[in-house]
């Protein structure tokens, strides 16, 4: 059996102390992490806007680079998995129940009720509401996943080092990266691990609750969100005891058909055409405006700089605060791939099939807007997706399907957090204890509950871009630690960007 390491004990302990504190004083504990987060956002917006674009380039830079021809293994050893299946695995876990709370709410938030620029229902808002979402859903959050990944996969695949994010620093910190700050190191990551993978676990309880008051009357409130986390919670528990490859690869594959049927029928019965076509002209502006929406501040305007902390500081946020836990998880699935394979995967295919995503559910939902028979910003977030099936032919077929969508998608993302926490608190074995899994998974499913408890949405978010920044200054010592590693290994092999043709003799 895999060694409980300190990791375990001080993580343990400090999620513990946040938790009763939320129970003790659920007011006080919404007041502090508000305050903590205006903080962060007024002070760092500019700072996480850098860094997110930073992290862009450097992936680009490895992807066209002769660095990208090194194999996250050793040379010639063939991928574990499948593409269909190691994509299956990676979009799963990444953006999961996320694209359901937010596929149609997003748009049409920027459309109808809180544009980034222009007058809320106009031609312009409706175009710079697919757009910007594309923004926040697209390469910056997969770069930000793919370099903690990417991490990982080379020093323990290619070098030998245990896959633990403290590990990966070594090139960087020498001996530093071992001992007291080594266990530092990995508390954050596993820390912001928690609160990252708790706050999304209380967005799927939510829209869940919202499904099924729309369904079957069922009130919305945190009592029935509570036994909602407690029964997906032995649920995942249950799926995490079977072993990843027998779970989470079986509840992978099962969502990607279920997000398949939803995707196919939503188009089909929404506005078909017009979905294309917006999808066409969103796309190429999304394209052609990335770089100014990459560093766009809005330093001159306090509305505008209000939508950016509210939006993309947010989202910047949650992808980090994701990232030991998507990070950890796509390393462990992606052995034996090339470094430029597994960025294009990683940074592309699961960004496409976003934009796709929210070009169908969020075009839908504008439509619906538009038609005049119902305002759906008058719904919760977490309801506006059923509001809109309300208005389309086979209603309750669709509201099942994306009810059952959000449970699996909750059972996946809890279960590869379970395995994921195990991992990096027993010394980066891949084979973590049961009762360590079984651990996190109590403590995951306590923290959703108490952050709904003590300010609902509003206290997920707070809670995201809090733990994200001690884990973004670990995330730039990653990235120098690497381009260290690979640039020492690239003079080694005498690397070019084509492979050595071959003499002829």
């Amino acid at each position: 059996m895999s060694k409980i390491s300190k990791v375990f004990w001080i993580s343990f302990v400090i999620l513990m102390v946040a938790v009763i504190f939320g129970v003790v004083s659920p007011k006080s504990f919404e007041t502090v992490t508000s305050n903590v987060e205006s903080f962060i956002t007024s002070s760092f917006g500019w700072y996480y806007l850098i860094l997110v674009s930073v992290i862009v380039g450097f992936c680009l830079l490895l992807i066209f680079s002769p660095i990208g021809n090194i194999r996250l293994g050793k040379e010639g050893e063939k991928p574990e998995y499948s593409k269909p299946t190691w994509f299956a695995m990676l979009f799963s876990a990444g953006m999961g129940i996320g694209l359901v709370f937010w596929g149609a709410a997003e748009p049409l938030s920027h459309f109808a009720a809180y544009p980034p620029l222009a007058e809320p229902g106009s031609d312009a808002a409706l175009k710079d509401a697919m757009r910007f979402t594309f923004f926040h859903w697209g390469i910056h959050a997969w770069a930000i996943y793919g370099l903690v990944a990417l991490s990982l996969a080379y020093f323990n695949y290619r070098k030998g080092a245990p896959g633990l994010i403290s590990a990966t620093l070594s090139p960087l910190l020498g001996k530093y990266a071992q001992g007291r700050i080594a266990t530092i190191i990995d508390v954050i990551a596993v820390s912001a691990t928690v609160v990252g993978v708790a706050t999304t676990l209380g967005f799927g309880a939510a829209q869940i609750n919202g499904g099924l008051a729309y369904l079957f009357g069922i009130p919305v409130n945190f009592v029935v969100q509570l036994i909602i986390i407690a029964i997906v919670t032995v649920l995942f528990v249950m799926s995490a005891w079977s072993g990843l490859s027998k779970g989470i690869k079986y509840l992978s594959n099962t969502n990607m058909y279920l997000a398949i049927l939803l995707l196919v029928l939503v188009f089909f019965i929404g506005p078909s055409l017009f979905t294309l076509n917006l999808f066409t002209d969103t796309l190429g502006g999304y394209i052609q405006n990335l770089v100014g929406m990459s560093f766009r501040i809005a330093p001159l305007n306090n509305d505008y700089r209000g939508w950016i902390n509210d939006w993309t500081i947010f989202y910047w946020a949650w992808w980090i605060s994701w990232s030991p836990f998507v990070g950890i998880f796509i390393a462990r699935v992606s052995r034996g791939r090339t470094i430029r394979e597994f960025l294009i995967g990683v940074l592309l295919l699961p960004a496409i099939v976003s934009f796709i995503w929210f070009a169908v559910f969020g075009t839908t939902a504008i439509s619906v807007q538009q038609a005049g028979g119902v305002d759906l910003t008058q719904f919760a977030t977490e309801e506006v997706l059923f509001a809109i099936f309300n208005e389309l032919p086979f209603s309750s077929l669709l509201s099942i399907v994306a009810i059952l969508l959000v449970g699996i998608f909750f059972i996946t993302s809890a279960d590869s957090a379970t395995f994921v926490l195990g991992m990096q608190t027993s010394y980066g074995s891949l084979t973590p204890p049961n009762m360590v899994k079984l651990t996190w998974g109590a403590i995951l499913a306590a923290m959703a509950a108490i952050l709904l408890y003590s300010g609902g949405l509003q206290a997920l978010q707070n809670a995201l871009i809090i733990a994200a920044f001690p884990f973004s200054i670990i995330m730039i010592l990653m990235m120098l630690s690497l381009y260290k590693a690979l640039n020492k290994e690239k003079r080694e092999l005498g690397l070019t960007l084509r492979p050595k043709e071959p003499k002829i003799k």
